[in-house]
């Protein structure tokens, strides 16, 4: 027989590990071999796998109604929706399947806020290196890779990309009668798990108010409770966005994201301007209730913080085992990694040798994202194995 990988397109590069379960934060492959989970599906399985509530939800709901297309209510999401903006700053809530179709529509909700307030000219989406919106063609002109860019046609105006960091370039940037909106990460994931401090969100939600820009947090990666927060904006005292973004963690592993808006950027999006098919279909919305209901609860996240104080500090301790292999602990929360003095892919498959899974980043960064109800024994456990892998990692 053929490899059936060949009917694949080969736009991945997996190992040959096949994972047929999972139970927690541990995966099985099609010998019984468990591997530790530290990467979680890139932030996804945010309670790790199978949990029973998520399972019984998705069970229940997937015997009685699967799909009706936002042609008719859906009473799960209208629930959703109103803890949504309960518990968070947003008026209004648009369901999608995935967090790069939650950046479209936070691009399209900023862009007509300000044409239905007479400002036409205003389409300047502002943007930093290091970012990562998504694979559409709107989303990877948003991020401006040029990795990304690459074979997919000319660059799309309206994207203003500034250096992380260059504060002169963002406010002149922000001065422009063009600017729209800055979209920026909180904590970017893609870029080397960089953690935005918060008195830089506090000064970016200032210059926004100066000159009439709207904020668009791309809070996919690291909401949904990942920095001990419900998300990542509350760190920051006083900052609320206009726009916010999420997906991977608030479906738990299944897929669907959500765009939420203040009313006053969310009141001009009416029938016809944007539309999902799938997006808060019954069983999205099963199972994201009660996703919602855990990780939004105060001694969940409570625990989140702490567990997160544990794991920084192991991995600070791997950091001063091993000066010459590691330069500094990066991100925030339970997205967090260690940053290399060099590609750190050969350290992950040395990880994944001994049974620990992980990911990496741009700027040489062994990437965690566990699920967010680890405890104590699997940081040790996971920090054990890196320990072992840093010590057999050749860097040259």
């Amino acid at each position: 027989m053929s490899d059936p990988r060949q009917h694949i397109m080969p736009v991945y590069r997996p190992p040959e590990e096949v994972f047929v379960k999972g139970e927690g934060p541990y995966l099985f492959t099609e010998d019984d071999t468990r591997y530790l989970d530290f990467i979680a599906g890139i932030a996804v399985n945010a309670l790790g796998h199978a949990h029973p509530a998520m399972v019984a939800a998705l069970q229940e709901q997937a015997g009685k109604l699967w799909h009706t297309s936002n042609m008719f209510r859906v009473r799960a999401g209208e629930e959703l929706a109103d803890k949504i903006c309960r518990d968070t700053f947003a008026d209004r809530v648009f369901f999608t399947n995935s967090g790069t179709e939650a950046i479209e529509c936070a691009l399209k909700t900023a862009r007509k806020y300000h044409w239905a307030n007479g400002n036409e000219e205003r389409i300047d989406i502002i943007t930093f290196t290091g970012a990562f919106h998504g694979r559409s063609i709107g989303a990877i002109n948003a991020g401006g890779n040029p990795k990304y860019l690459e074979g997919f046609g000319p660059a799309l105006p309206g994207f203003v990309h500034l250096e992380w960091g260059d504060h002169d370039a963002l406010k002149e940037a922000m001065a422009r009668p063009t600017a729209a909106a800055v979209l920026v990460e909180p904590v970017q994931g893609e870029g080397g798990v960089r953690a935005m401090p918060e008195q830089c969100l506090k000064g970016l939600r200032e210059l926004c108010d100066e000159h009439g820009v709207l904020m668009i947090l791309d809070e996919v990666q690291c909401g949904m409770g990942r920095t001990g927060k419900l998300f990542a904006y509350q760190w920051a005292d006083g900052v609320t966005p206009d726009i916010l973004c999420s997906a991977k963690g608030i479906g738990g592993g299944f897929p669907f994201g959500a765009c939420l808006t203040t009313e006053a950027c969310g009141e001009h999006m009416q029938p016809g301007s944007h539309g999902s098919t799938y997006g808060g279909n019954p069983l999205a919305m099963a199972v994201g209730n009660v996703v919602w209901d855990i990780i939004s609860d105060e001694t969940f996240l409570a625990e989140v913080r702490r567990v997160s104080g544990t794991l920084a500090q192991n991995l600070k301790g791997l950091a001063d085992s091993h000066p010459d292999k590691v330069v500094e602990v990066t991100g925030k929360g339970l997205l967090t990694g260690l940053k290399m003095n060099a590609d750190p892919k050969g350290l992950q498959g040395l990880c994944r040798d001994r049974n620990l899974l992980t990911g990496v980043a741009g700027a040489n960064v062994l990437r965690l994202a566990p699920p967010l109800n680890i405890t104590d024994a699997h940081v040790r456990e996971a920090t054990g194995i890196i320990d072992e892998a840093i010590s057999a990692w050749d860097p040259a």
